[in-house]
């Protein structure tokens, strides 16, 4: 797809409804149901009005977890969490943020799964440490909070073309460290077992990448799993990526979502970072993320 084909959204898709949510990115869509499959004509408006907008929103989608995967299908096959420990045990596809488990019961903020789960409290981009990283998500809002817990996520194109000099001078040709491993290291989760070490090794990734169907540059950085960037010390090399996630936070690259019930919300993890602001860990909060395999590695800009 051409980057002008993107640009024509609104003609592609005449039977969807698409309000723009904010400057930065993120728009909802209407005159859908998650539930119908999608014929080809509607997936195509659809992926056009992605590739536009990064972020997309279906309000009321009252889905199952089954159904949920099979709409994501559309956009891909799935990608299923290499750990026990957030993946569903019931529908395999499903990577559960919630601090709730499977049983309905409230997860204290000290039980391992709560924390790790936490750990979406910091900017990233999912499966940066994967080979070959996804494509996009989708999440649905199941139990939402109403004492914070927004999504956020910021136009990683947008803060690339505003970089400073000084600061896309210390990231042009260079590569930083994707490690899941640090994520456990840095915030002192139970260590990796050996089988989650070797079957997840750390990979270098471009810092500025190309996006495969518009073309267009983006600053590609997931500050809860960089640990290092090529030709610079750790101590270095952490001080620049938390200084990266500082600038790519400002307002006017973020757009927030605050939840409801049954909201789908589908972002692209080759254009964006997201964060979740904080909330009252003894309020339940539930959400099904489905995850759209990548299909081919990262290209450096």
């Amino acid at each position: 797809m051409s980057v002008a084909a993107t640009s024509s959204a609104s003609a592609t898709a005449s039977r969807f409804k698409v309000r723009r949510l904010g400057d930065a990115l993120g728009a909802e869509v209407l005159g859908i149901d998650l539930r119908t499959p999608l014929d080809a004509d509607d997936t195509q408006a659809l992926l056009d009005i992605w590739m536009e907008h990064q972020v997309l929103v279906f309000p009321e989608q009252h889905v199952t977890d089954q159904q949920h995967v099979e709409f994501t299908r559309s956009f891909g096959d799935l990608e299923i969490f290499h750990q026990d420990i957030i993946r569903s045990k019931r529908v395999p596809e499903i990577f559960r943020v919630a601090n709730v488990d499977e049983d309905g019961a409230l997860m204290p903020p000290d039980h391992p799964t709560a924390r790790q789960v936490s750990l979406a409290q910091f900017w990233h981009t999912d499966s940066s440490y994967r080979a070959v990283p996804c494509t996009g998500a989708l999440l649905h809002g199941i139990e939402v909070s109403r004492t914070g817990g927004e999504t956020q996520f910021t136009n990683m194109y947008a803060v690339y073309d505003a970089l400073p000099e000084a600061l896309r001078k210390q990231v042009e040709g260079r590569r930083a460290l994707h490690d899941f491993g640090f994520l456990h290291v840095q915030q002192k989760l139970r260590p990796l077992s050996d089988a989650e070490r070797s079957g997840m090794p750390a990979v270098w990734q471009p810092m500025v990448r190309t996006h495969p169907v518009t073309g267009r540059k983006s600053l590609y950085i997931s500050p809860i799993y960089n640990e290092q960037i090529e030709g610079m010390s750790k101590e270095d090399s952490r001080a620049l990526i938390l200084e990266l996630a500082a600038f790519a936070g400002q307002p006017q690259f973020v757009y927030s979502h605050r939840w409801e019930t049954d909201d789908v919300v589908m972002w692209d993890n080759r254009c964006t970072m997201h964060q979740v602001t904080a909330f009252d860990p003894g309020e339940r909060r539930v959400m099904h993320r489905t995850t759209i395999l990548g299909d081919q590695p990262v290209a450096a800009a």
